[in-house]
């Protein structure tokens, strides 16, 4: 291994055993920063710090002005102050000399775009654009765009544009050209304001490096970047005539692949981090698909799971396919040289806890304290001691609308078969069951369509729930794997510095050193699978009927909710 401290002016060239690593995990709600050996990738300090503003979904910070259903804003400044707070109180965690860091890396939740000037300024920074609500960040669960997506995939198909099949069919109302579209119809001034469309990704890249650089994950699964070009000015206009030369005006800069170094720390960073101005910073990245070498789960066969409030499914494989209601295929989204693909679950542990908040009794919070249980695990407990279909009910997990296969914000959760004796830990142990079927349905539809499932590798803090993930074990008949890291994405940011710092000579040798996972932590239980499998065939009935045009009331009832809060 060959160490370079990518222009650090520390006081000295750390050796292998003292040379350290930031990763910077940019989540829904806060951020985490992770001091990592660059030798092992042993995790020696971490801390996070809560975004102040946290997720504007009903009403604008700055004004109290109240915001459409579907809406989900955030303050770009709340980004700054993880560099400001986490990443020095990691490296006090840690306990090692801020010198020995020689490189830093970020992942971000995507699509996550915000407005900026040329100099990176976020609009809502801008003097007198500060009551403008799109004039901020809109986070990934920001669904008032999908309108504007129905257009982009409709015209996309009259057209017979070549690229929409590399997302399986569908562009998804989370995704930059639908917000974007959506700022330019909704406010012109913002959208003719703007110099730069970009990913908070790499806006935060910007503001450690100073260097604007579009990271290849994101600009290609997310701003349909395919075979070295957008969408060509025809299909824009066609869009809005306005909107044609979007790509060419707003979406400039140059494309950096992962693991590259962006550039260097500022020396405003630095004070920012206490880190050393100089060190390598790379180039900015997802949060899932920085995760799969963390889990040592580049090679082709291997899909990472990344479960949380939302599932993220990411898996490289050799040759280029297309499978239908993908989130997209890049080639070198996840490491260079294979095609990334990516799939997903717009809501997974959102849905378990929107349900023990808003529909469990007050006597089970009881229960679950006398017993020193959280309600989660309490839920758990009493829902898996019975037999597989005993609740005799099923869930489709659509709370936060299906973001594959069939790609559509309009859909919507349900619980069938409820009666007066279902009990809540019935109905919470169905909803576990349904984000299984769904991430089913996801494996079912890349198998079929040449790019086989052979491992399920999961990360994320819902791998904590052993009866869970024996439920996921049991519906697709796979092992599953688990990541040894309570801090998969930030570690997988780690390694990624350690590359741009040119500590190792690529993404897959770094993951191999600094990675950690544990094979086949659950296996199937064939009497389970066989039982799962009756459930799995109900599933997909009402997958279909509601999901693929034989009962459109989930859509229609969203419009009624629009036009009652108009």
């Amino acid at each position: 291994m060959t160490l370079d401290d990518g222009g650090s002016d520390a006081a000295h060239d750390p050796s292998p055993g003292d040379a350290h690593v930031i990763g910077i995990d940019f989540g829904t709600l806060s951020g985490r920063a992770l001091v990592v050996r660059v030798s092992d990738g042993a995790e020696l300090g971490t801390a996070v710090h809560e975004y102040s503003h946290a997720v504007m979904d009903s009403t604008l910070a700055a004004t109290g002005e109240k915001l459409p259903p579907e809406w989900a804003l955030q303050v770009p400044n709340d980004y700054r102050d993880v560099l400001r707070h986490a990443v020095p109180a990691a490296v006090k965690a840690a306990g090692i000399d801020p010198a020995s860091v020689i490189g830093i890396a970020t992942d971000f939740t995507a699509s996550t775009p915000l407005p900026v000037l040329a100099d990176g300024t976020p609009l809502c920074e801008v003097p007198g654009f500060e009551d403008r609500r799109h004039a901020y960040v809109k986070l990934w669960k920001h669904h008032a765009a999908q309108q504007q997506a129905d257009r982009i995939n409709a015209v996309a198909h009259e057209r017979g544009e070549s690229w929409i099949s590399r997302y399986g069919g569908f562009i998804s109302s989370e995704w930059e050209f639908a917000k974007a579209l959506q700022l330019l119809e909704e406010d012109r001034e913002i959208y003719d304001r703007m110099d730069h469309w970009v990913e908070a990704a790499d806006w935060i890249i910007w503001q450690l490096s100073g260097t604007y650089v579009r990271n290849a994950c994101t600009n290609g699964y997310k701003a349909i970047y395919q075979d070295d070009a957008y969408p060509s000015r025809e299909y824009l206009g066609a869009l809005n005539p306005d909107f044609a030369d979007f790509a060419e005006t707003k979406l400039t800069g140059d494309i950096g692949q992962l693991g590259h170094a962006a550039g260097t720390l500022t020396a405003q960073a630095a004070e920012w981090t206490g880190l050393p101005a100089g060190i390598a910073v790379a180039v900015g990245n997802v949060d899932a698909h920085v995760t799969a070498p963390a889990a040592k789960a580049v090679e082709p066969g291997q899909m990472v799971a990344i479960m949380g409030t939302s599932t993220c499914h990411v898996m490289n494989g050799e040759q280029l396919a297309e499978v239908p209601g993908m989130c997209g295929v890049v080639p070198g989204g996840i490491v260079e040289g294979l095609y990334g693909y990516e799939a997903g679950q717009s809501g997974v542990g959102d849905i378990f806890a929107w349900y023990v908040k808003n529909q469990v009794p007050a006597s089970y919070y009881a229960d679950a304290e006398a017993a020193g249980k959280s309600i989660h695990e309490h839920l758990t407990d009493l829902g898996y001691a019975e037999p597989v279909g005993a609740h005799g009910l099923i869930a489709l997990d659509w709370h936060s609308g299906n973001r594959s296969v069939l790609v559509n914000t309009e859909l919507s959760g349900m619980v069938l078969g409820a009666t007066l004796t279902t009990r809540p830990e019935q109905i919470y142990r169905a909803l576990h069951e349904a984000t299984a079927f769904g991430t089913r349905v996801i494996v079912e539809t890349f198998n079929a369509s040449g790019v086989p499932v052979t491992e399920f590798v999961v990360a994320g803090g819902l791998l904590k729930n052993r009866d869970l993930m024996q439920a996921y074990s049991d519906i697709l008949r796979l092992p599953i794997s688990t990541i040894a890291s309570d801090q998969g994405p930030a570690l997988g940011s780690a390694i990624h510095a350690a590359v741009a710092a040119g500590a190792y000579p690529d993404v897959r040798a770094a993951g191999e050193a600094m990675g950690k996972v544990n094979r086949a932590v659950y296996t199937p239980n064939p009497a389970s699978a066989d039982a799962y499998d009756a459930l799995y065939a109900e599933y997909l009935h009402l997958h279909d009927y509601f999901g693929r045009g034989g009962n459109d009331v989930m859509k229609r009832l969203k419009q009624i909710r629009r036009e009652a809060h108009q």
